[in-house]
């Protein structure tokens, strides 16, 4: 697939705002919520005059007789009464919180998943709120069949078609675009991560990025290995020495006009990592395919910036690897002299991510932003310490919590984590002025970002986002989140962004 055609790719169904239903939707999705009182049937969440009295009853009856709960993602399907024009009906189950957004996008999620093969679905999910919803609906329906061919590709299809029954006002109209350019943005991410190394290298990746960038009028700047090497960038140069594909660095530009505050996005690109001459084992090394969806998600969320005219500056700094063992690769005990002139000792080369992030900072740093979030699927600890769908945040105080609240919020769930001082001199090196990793296992994901923290800038307010399990599901799917790439943490970051728009 092209640089361009993957630009274009639909990756989620056309979503709209209705008053009514109509003759040649498919089916209706109705939400369940707790009974008013116990031991009665639950609740059915729907828009004011829909159902006549006679037809609540009716479809009420029948989802009790078939047991329909309203616990959260249950799913219940029936026919619909002649009064409708719709064919069937699906309940599913919200859950103790109706008004909570994270299980309103995981209610559609899951409903739209259940759809294979229908076309038309109109939905009252949105009488409780849209944002969510349309979340919910657009990433549920995400699949990435590129390289399947018809003898695997399966015959159904999610729907094309999602209308949502509330009001046509300017507000929800506003709100739906909105959710609308976030998830589409969050799919990007999710393909960039599923798209395989084979197609998927360096130079590829770089190439997508500046034409992803390019529509979204984003100003874009690649610097090539040659580039590399003359400017010092020793860190993303000393990763990608092992490889036939060398690397590179993109830089994206959303320039704000009316806003004074600068947020700098970094995030890590390796394309493949093998671990290099510290060879990981055999045993889930296919899932690495997945080490550059930091990068992924810091380019979707550039875009978003651009397509939502969020009004702060954006820059982004991504460099792109791929980390393979050859005769030419950087060995453990090398010394690299990072951008900017830190000299670091190379204990292990599977600890590549923080050479490459280190390098990007310091440049990010030299456009002197007021805020810089990294993000990374930087460190196995993240998975023991928080498990594969929290992402762990570290940082200055004040703007690590800032963004874990935030990431709680979308529904990414980023969890605040601190930084011991005492594992500091564990990353002193015998030969440099910096080991890459401690000589033990403890604390891994706090000692990966104290060792970032070496390469920000004094003043600057910064936060470090590990994503190495929240990036890539490697179990079933749920919710709205698929197997493969789920674009952690884009929602976070957009959401950043326009926090700091809105607050400062």
């Amino acid at each position: 697939m092209s640089s361009n055609d993957f630009s274009a790719r639909e990756r989620g169904p056309r979503i709209e705002l209705t008053t009514a239903l109509a003759k040649d939707d498919d089916v209706l999705v109705i939400g369940l919520i707790a009974p008013d009182a116990e031991n009665e049937p639950p609740t059915l969440l729907i828009a004011d005059d829909l159902f006549d009295d006679e037809t609540a009853e009716a479809v009420s009856s029948a989802l009790t007789a078939l047991g329909a709960t309203h616990k959260a993602g249950d799913l219940t399907t029936i026919p619909a009464p002649a009064t409708l024009p719709v064919s069937r009906i699906l309940a599913v189950g919200l859950g103790d919180d109706a008004d909570d957004a994270e299980a309103l996008r995981k209610a559609a999620g899951t409903s739209i998943r259940a759809l294979d093969g229908v076309d038309r679905v109109v939905s009252t999910l949105s009488a409780a709120a849209i944002g969510p919803v349309v979340e919910g609906f657009y990433l549920g329906a995400y699949r990435f069949e590129e390289f399947r061919t018809e003898k695997s590709r399966s015959d159904k299809r999610p729907p094309s078609q999602v209308r949502l029954l509330a009001p046509k006002t300017k507000e929800n109209r506003a709100e739906l675009d909105h959710s609308v350019a976030v998830a589409d943005s969050v799919a990007i991410a999710r393909d960039l991560v599923n798209t395989p190394p084979s197609h998927l290298f360096p130079a590829e990746f770089a190439e997508r990025a500046r034409v992803l960038g390019s529509q979204a009028g984003l100003r874009v700047e690649i610097l090539d290995d040659a580039q590399l090497v003359r400017e010092g960038y020793g860190g993303i140069v000393g990763v990608g020495k092992g490889s036939s594909r060398p690397p590179r660095l993109v830089r994206l530009v959303h320039d704000a006009k009316g806003s004074d505050k600068t947020v700098a996005l970094v995030g890590k690109g390796i394309t493949f990592d093998t671990g290099g001459i510290s060879l990981k084992p055999a045993a889930g090394m296919e899932a690495m395919t997945s080490d550059m969806g930091g990068a992924a998600a810091v380019i979707a969320t550039a875009v978003a910036a651009a397509r939502l005219d969020v009004n702060v500056t954006v820059i982004a700094t991504v460099p792109m690897a791929e980390n393979m063992p050859s005769g030419t690769a950087q060995r453990p005990g090398d010394v690299l002299t990072q951008y900017g002139g830190t000299t670091v000792e190379v204990l292990n080369t599977d600890a590549e991510g923080r050479l490459v992030l280190a390098d990007a900072i310091v440049r990010a740093c030299e456009d002197e932003p007021d805020y810089l979030i990294d993000t990374a699927t930087l460190t196995g600890a993240q998975m023991v310490a928080l498990g594969t769908r929290t992402p762990g945040v570290l940082g200055t105080d004040e703007f690590r919590d800032r963004v874990a609240t935030l990431s709680q919020r979308v529904g990414e769930n980023g969890w605040p984590m601190p930084m011991p001082a005492e594992l500091r001199s564990d990353l002193d090196s015998r030969v440099a002025d910096l080991a890459n990793v401690t000589n033990h296992r403890w604390g891994g994901m706090l000692s990966a970002a104290m060792f970032l923290r070496e390469f920000v800038a004094d003043g600057v307010g910064w936060a470090h986002v590990d994503v190495a399990g929240p990036a890539f599901n490697t179990a079933g799917p749920w919710g709205y989140t698929p197997k493969g790439g789920t674009g952690v943490p884009v929602r976070t970051l957009v959401a950043v962004l326009e926090d700091i728009a809105e607050n400062g």
